[in-house]
């Protein structure tokens, strides 16, 4: 049988090996799933919340175990996974706290309103959840708290690279005291993972990755009439506007890029940055660019470690390489070692980028900056707009009434930051627009993404 093998890419040595399961097998989990659901959608909103808050303290318990484990499969910063783990207990809290109101029932009227009637939000099955490895908690675990306080029972297909993690998860879930069956993991190759979508009982795809995957979930979930979510790369703008607090701008720009090795889909990645302020900017950007070390993810005073394999390795070295053909310039990084020891990639920052180049038009995953000049305030909003992507972005203007102004009129992205940096919160709405994808997790919208709005009509 196929296998999967894991490497921690600090060291490019192996970690594990797992077999892929065949066709039965994936398809039990998925019967057991789906039995588990059965029983688990009888459950109260307050007994599921019982159960997610104890699997916040298991998570919170082994919060050592998890981050090591995450960090040897991906490179993440050891302290970043062990963040990683305190943001996932907080979803599950949060899911139970405010489960039972978003997803009580709702009294309405019919008939002109002299009958009454009701709304519920009843769960539907088996989730189909296809993640990647940039964050091997939280990616998961966003799916699987929504929904299992929706009723739904979840079977997660990880991306490789982090098998550990995913099977991990599962574990401690069982540990908590979530019912068998109703998160599993199944390990299987695309092909497969194709005939899963169209399963009778997978009743609905969630998943997080490229647009180019995502185009192809969503086509094969739309075959077989499923409702998908899809949460998708993108090439987020942060505007530096002619008013802006540059230094303020200059330090959290430079933590947005190399937040979690700059593999994060919110990432700041283009810097659109008006006239007025250009020249500050890059120098102070450019300087703590350079003065970031890099190294040991498991260190203390590291702040950018390896990316999470070779292929992003690559796939990094080509980006930068079409970019500098295209005519950008190089300010500092792009020159990375055939280091032997681990697929490190240096803090890259471009300036001059131009359109119809991977640095202005395309996701760079990995610590690498993109430069863009403005001429002023509005050309940089054309600039930010001017992409196919609209996950995130970021504002950065001495004037919060112009911001709000701007993110909410303007700014074609499903999410913008405000003279800050961050990457998701419990309480607020997670998703895009364009290629970015649809649908939204988080903030209690993501419970309701996968229920069945049924109207119920009282005589």
């Amino acid at each position: 049988m196929p296998t999967i093998e894991t490497n921690n890419p600090a060291t490019r040595e192996p970690l594990e090996t797992y077999q892929l399961m065949t066709k039965d097998e994936a398809f039990g989990i998925i019967d057991a799933a789906h039995e588990a659901f059965l029983d688990w959608k009888t459950r109260s909103h307050e007994e599921r919340g019982e159960v997610l808050r104890a699997i916040a303290k298991v998570l919170r318990d082994n919060t050592d175990r998890i981050s090591a484990l995450m960090t040897a499969e991906t490179g993440k910063l050891l302290r970043d996974g062990k963040g990683e783990v305190e943001i996932c207990a907080r979803i599950f809290e949060y899911t139970a706290d405010n489960g039972p109101s978003v997803l009580a029932d709702e009294e309405r009227t019919h008939s002109g309103g002299k009958k009454q009637g009701l709304v519920t939000y009843s769960p539907i099955g088996v989730i189909y959840s296809v993640q990647p490895w940039n964050f091997p908690l939280y990616q998961p675990v966003r799916v699987l708290a929504a929904n299992a306080m929706a009723g739904n029972a979840v079977v997660l297909k990880h991306a490789s690279i982090c098998t550990g993690s995913g099977l991990l998860l599962r574990d401690l879930c069982l540990e908590a005291g979530l019912p068998k069956g109703l998160f599993d993991v199944i390990l299987v190759d695309h092909d497969l993972s194709d005939e899963i979508i169209a399963h009778d009982k997978v009743r609905a795809v969630t998943m997080t990755g490229s647009d180019g995957a995502g185009r192809h979930i969503g086509t094969k979930a739309a075959e077989a009439l499923k409702k998908t979510v899809l949460e998708l790369g993108s090439n987020d703008a942060y505007l530096v506007l002619e008013d802006a607090d540059v230094e303020l701008a200059i330090k959290t720009c430079v933590t947005g890029r190399l937040y979690n090795n700059g593999e994060t889909c919110v990432s700041a990645k283009r810097f659109v940055v008006t006239e007025a302020v250009y020249d500050q900017f890059v120098e102070g950007f450019v300087e703590r660019m350079k003065a970031a070390k890099m190294g040991d993810p498991t260190k203390d005073d590291t702040q950018l470690g390896p990316v999470s394999s070779k292929e992003q390795f690559d796939t990094l070295v080509e980006q930068v390489g079409k970019s500098l053909d295209g005519g950008a310039t190089l300010l500092c990084g792009g020159d990375p070692e055939d280091d032997p020891d681990g697929w490190y990639y240096p803090a890259t920052v471009l300036a001059d980028c131009k359109p119809g180049t991977p640095a202005y038009d395309d996701e760079l995953f990995g610590p690498v900056a993109s430069i863009i000049r403005a001429k002023d305030d509005e050309d940089a909003m054309r600039i930010a707009n001017d992409s196919r992507y609209g996950l995130g972005g970021g504002i950065f203007t001495k004037d919060q009434d112009k911001a709000v102004r701007l993110a909410r009129e303007h700014f074609d992205t499903g999410m913008v930051r405000i003279n800050s940096f961050g990457a998701a919160d419990p309480n607020m709405p997670f998703g895009g627009v364009k290629d970015s994808g649809y649908g939204r997790e988080h903030g209690g919208f993501g419970m309701k993404e996968f229920v069945n709005t049924k109207a119920v009509y009282l005589p």
